[in-house]
């Protein structure tokens, strides 16, 4: 059966909350109003989504923001700040960019499934954050935007999680006009899953949280694993290559678990193997 741990209170870890309830693992940014990705926020993430690769108790990762933004981007006086160094700050440009690719790569790349919960606005690499995860779910005052165009920034590296989600004009339109589209928009445009009314959003993103988490663990890292990977392959080679995970698939004990439990019309008890 898949593991059930007790309610972890939630601690403060520098500028983001952990918390863990029955297999998922809850990350807040708590660095509002702005929520911003600062070179200390990434940091905090990225040890948080590297710390339970392996760890079995946690299932899905959500994450969420305090307050009314849900992130505003890169911190901008803080990178402005390393202007007055000799290079004009661009060793500390170099290595916050890093840290931002590496993040939203690990995000998917993750073994677990990411949910966004977002409610205010999510804007240039706080979009960027919104696109890498797996799902997205808003509420009707969510927004987003990427406006680096209009402050002579353009939104290079949120434009590549961007544009892998979304079509290339919808993406071009966002890029080039930096105006902001409101939730419908970006449901219509592939950006979100899914509006829900402000009050219910935490407990709907919690329902699909657990819905996920009460599949095998092996099954999903699987499935995910194996989405993205094909997704950046030709037709032939994405069909050969998800032939093999099939077979590797039907090979693992859930599988035969679950097929099983199917045909017998029971509820299957997964191993996770």
């Amino acid at each position: 059966m898949a593991e059930v741990v007790a309610i972890k209170p939630a601690i403060a870890d520098g500028p983001i909350v952990v918390s863990q309830d029955k297999g998922v693992l809850r990350l807040t940014l708590a660095s509002p109003p702005a929520n911003a990705l600062s070179l200390a926020t990434m940091v905090a993430l990225q040890a948080e989504f590297d710390r339970v690769k392996a760890d079995k108790s946690v299932r899905v990762i959500i994450l969420a923001a305090s307050g009314k933004v849900f992130c505003a981007g890169h911190d901008l006086k803080e990178m402005t700040a390393h202007r007055a160094e000799a290079d004009r700050g661009k060793a500390f440009f170099e290595k916050t960019f890093a840290a931002c690719a590496k993040l939203m790569q690990t995000i998917v790349r993750h073994p677990k499934p990411v949910i966004a919960e977002v409610d205010g606005l999510a804007t240039a690499a706080g979009l960027q954050l919104v696109a890498s995860c797996d799902l997205a779910i808003a509420s009707h005052e969510a927004t987003f935007c990427t406006p680096g165009v209009n402050i002579g920034l353009f939104c290079s590296t949120p434009m590549v999680a961007l544009s892998r989600n979304i079509s290339r004009k919808q993406a071009m339109e966002m890029l080039l006009t930096g105006e902001t589209i409101d939730a419908a928009t970006a449901k219509d445009f592939g950006l979100i899953n899914r509006i829900v009314p402000r009050e219910y959003l935490n407990q709907i993103v919690n329902k699909y949280a657990q819905t996920i988490a009460s599949k095998s663990s092996l099954v999903v890292k699987t499935g995910k694993e194996a989405f993205y990977a094909q997704a950046e392959m030709g037709l032939a080679d994405a069909y050969a290559y998800t032939g093999r995970v099939m077979v590797e698939n039907m090979l693992a004990r859930d599988a035969e678990e679950g097929i099983g439990a199917f045909i017998g019309k029971r509820k299957p008890e997964w191993t996770d193997e």
